[in-house]
């Protein structure tokens, strides 16, 4: 069964296909810390220590149903990663690469909690990243088995793109391009947003 995501104010909306092997993890790096405050309210995106919940996952399996209109796109620089958020409301709905050909998602949580709790689809917190970024002590999980499962995904992405999975995804068109106008934000929009995390 299909777990359901959609952003805050319920205008975009969209399923993962399951199951799907994923790799839940939090990101505690200042890029993500800075764009959780550019979109605005960081405190939905953030944990106490600045971390990002993550579910990485292959980008063909998630499909948006509605609200596709609303979908937009950020990157913190000219080369950084395409940050995929609803313009509706401003929550955060995934992160990909610039090269469609590596069919990765990082599915943010601030999506994935309604309509039903992300727990009924996907495992507990499973690896943390940069963690030299947090603002205090994470919490340990196991650092040995996270690798592993990071690595296994890394496969079934190369295999995916083997297979050209990588044209099934609701964020690059036929031609490999973005569906919607990637947006750079300014560099000193950046530069503030990192002040305020502490960077």
């Amino acid at each position: 069964m299909a777990h359901r995501f959609q952003c805050r104010c319920g205008k975009l909306q969209g399923e993962i296909a399951q199951p799907a092997p994923v790799l839940r993890a939090v990101c505690y790096c200042r890029d993500c810390q800075a764009y959780a405050h550019l979109l605005g309210e960081p405190q939905r995106v953030l944990d106490a220590q600045g971390g990002t919940d993550i579910v990485a996952m292959q980008s063909n399996n998630v499909r948006l149903t509605a609200g596709q209109e609303w979908l937009a796109c950020l990157s913190l620089s000219p080369r950084g990663l395409l940050r995929w958020y609803a313009g509706c409301c401003r929550t955060p709905i995934a992160n990909t690469p610039r090269d469609w050909k590596l069919p990765y998602a990082g599915m943010v949580h601030s999506c994935l909690e309604r309509p039903q709790p992300i727990e009924t689809s996907f495992p507990a917190v499973q690896l943390q990243v940069n963690t030299g970024s947090a603002h205090g002590p994470v919490p340990r999980v196991g650092k040995l088995a996270g690798m592993a499962r990071l690595a296994r995904l890394m496969l079934r992405l190369l295999a995916a793109r083997a297979r050209g999975a990588y044209r099934q995804t609701p964020f690059f068109d036929a031609t490999g391009a973005p569906v919607v106008e990637v947006k750079v934000a300014e560099r000193e929009a950046v530069a503030q947003a990192k002040r305020a995390v502490g960077a």
